[in-house]
């Protein structure tokens, strides 16, 4: 029976040639990993981005959620409607801006959050095990670089 040919080994060309084709498959595989860990605790990635920083900072304005969190205003308003109806957060006026809402966190949304946040570390590392100590901190100051943070 004759041998199947060889496949050729074109990514690692194109990613040498296009960092940006490379940043962009890696971040794909990144949001895949991530969405997929975010369900398992009931939650999507971006309800679980924006529990953490209402948790650490406190309440917040839908504009500065999005900003911070660099996720689309109109994506935004779906996140905090979801938190809302599962009752992990709570819009009231906010009252500097009685135009726009303080985004609060519940003490339910604080017990889905601790629930998630229990398990990051060992998704991390077995999402970045390909990478040593070093490599991870190297790209993680090369990401924070390139989105200038």
């Amino acid at each position: 029976m004759p041998s199947k040919p060889a496949r050729p080994a074109y990514f690692p060309t194109l990613a040498v040639e296009r960092p940006d084709i490379a940043m962009c498959r890696a971040s794909a595989y990144l949001a895949r990993a991530a969405d997929a860990h975010a369900a398992r605790h009931g939650l999507g990635v971006g309800q679980h981005l924006v529990l953490k920083m209402l948790d650490t900072v406190g309440p917040c304005s839908q504009q500065v959620l999005s900003e911070e969190l660099r996720i689309d205003r109109s994506v935004m308003v779906s996140v905090c409607d979801d938190l809302e109806q599962s009752g992990f957060v709570r819009r009231e006026r906010n009252p500097d801006d009685r135009r726009s809402y303080a985004v609060t966190i519940t003490d339910e949304g604080r017990e889905r959050l601790a629930g998630a946040e229990g398990t990051v570390s060992s998704y991390l590392e077995e999402t970045f095990a390909p990478l040593t100590t070093s490599e991870r901190a190297q790209l993680t100051a090369l990401v924070g670089k390139l989105m200038q943070l």
